[in-house]
């Protein structure tokens, strides 16, 4: 089964007024400049552009110079790559000098400038990657990726192997792409080269292990391409947890963080393992801690009725119970009664979180006098609201 491609859509790339303005202040007899990569293939696609890449036969340093001479702003955010940023009606545009690669050691390339399209096109990953949009309007393919991206196929330009070497990450960008925008199973090919080639996952930093993979874990066919992901060992190897792929599946309408949390996180100390792992964020270890928590508390609870439900609000948050208890559905536990059931949909349908309302104002107030013992009360107080299941109203 083929899929219609866009080509009006992606010729209509280049007739956007900034790109004309910014085609304009880089135009020079003998030198060419086109849109490339993802924005022509999700174009073709029909699927929104949100960023618009280009190639340019020029030198950086000539691409800066006539950008500013047409009045734009360019910054050398990727100079020694050749990548110059222009700024055109406040839309950065990433402008990047044709390229070939002269060494390769699975995580950086030593190129040298060139200019010639087709050579470009060679050396990226992906046949659906590597399309070109010219001034005509009309795409340029070289390695045959618009029958591929009409097909629903994601394949590796030239040998599979040798483009991984290349660089290791190509192993999870494979899986990455083929949920986003392949169809069916896996190329052959590709899947049996990211397992020969799994050794050079070793060598990448942890960050760029992370971006991808969390990339992978919000892309469109998610839970069936990690499910290849793990059934090969890769996924171990990468996250060094044993993946719960039933609630990974139940977590599919999470962000990122969540689904990694579902997937690979039993306690605290599986969180700080992965913070470690992948480098995660101190937001993103936050919402694995605190789901792990609340998984404990669900497993190991008799029942999740009104009362348990309001505490574990208070102290976690209303969201990330309700993502715990998605993932949790259908398990054994927690056992979830009614009145349970009723609060959770409450939550779910805008009831804030409990709120404990009494202060230390209000003991002195009481009579009690500022000090330690305003401290000592409050907590007690505290601790008999929570027990009492966090009711509404003024704390007894």
């Amino acid at each position: 089964m083929t899929r219609p491609l866009d080509h009006e859509g992606a010729g209509a790339l280049i007739r956007q007024d900034a790109i004309r303005t910014l085609l304009a202040a880089l135009a020079s007899p003998g030198e060419e400049t086109r849109i490339v990569g993802g924005a022509v293939r999700n174009a073709l696609l029909g699927r929104p552009v949100t960023e618009i890449d280009l190639a340019t036969t020029l030198l950086p340093e000539v691409t800066s110079r006539r950008a500013r001479a047409a009045g734009l702003k360019a910054v050398p955010t990727g100079i020694e790559h050749g990548t110059v940023t222009v700024i055109v009606e406040g839309i950065p545009f990433e402008v990047t000098t044709l390229r070939e690669d002269v060494e390769t050691d699975g995580r950086r390339a030593v190129v040298r400038f060139g200019r010639s399209f087709e050579h470009d096109a060679l050396r990226r990953d992906f046949t659906v990657n590597a399309l070109s949009v010219g001034e005509d309007g009309q795409v340029r393919d070289y390695t045959d990726g618009v029958a591929d991206l009409a097909a629903g196929r994601v394949r590796f330009i030239g040998d599979a192997r040798q483009r991984i070497r290349e660089d290791f990450l190509r192993v999870l960008r494979f899986f990455r792409f083929s949920a986003e925008y392949a169809e069916g199973p896996l190329d052959p090919e590709g899947l049996h080269a990211a397992i020969a080639e799994r050794e050079g996952l070793s060598i990448l930093s942890k960050e760029r292990v992370r971006a991808e993979l969390l990339k992978l874990l919000v892309a469109r066919r998610t839970t069936e391409v990690v499910a290849v992901l793990s059934e090969t060992g890769l996924l171990l190897r990468v996250s060094g947890e044993i993946p719960e792929l039933g609630r990974f599946a139940r977590a599919s309408g999470l962000d990122a963080a969540g689904r990694l949390a579902a997937m690979l996180v039993w306690t605290e100390e599986d969180a700080e393992r992965l913070r470690e792992r992948l480098r995660l964020s101190n937001a993103e270890h936050d919402r694995l801690a605190t789901y792990a928590r609340l998984l404990a508390r669900l497993k190991s609870a008799p029942v999740l009725d009104r009362a348990e439900a309001r505490r574990l609000a208070f102290l976690n948050g209303v969201a990330p119970l309700l993502e715990a208890v998605a993932v949790l559905a259908g398990e054994p536990r927690p056992i979830v009664v009614e009145d349970g059931a009723q609060q959770i949909e409450a939550f779910r349908s805008g009831e804030g979180a409990p709120a404990f309302h009494l202060t230390g104002g209000d003991l002195v107030r009481q009579g009690i006098p500022p000090g330690p013992e305003i401290g000592r009360r409050l907590a007690e107080a505290k601790r008999a609201w929570l027990e009492a299941g966090c009711p509404d109203g003024p704390v007894p």
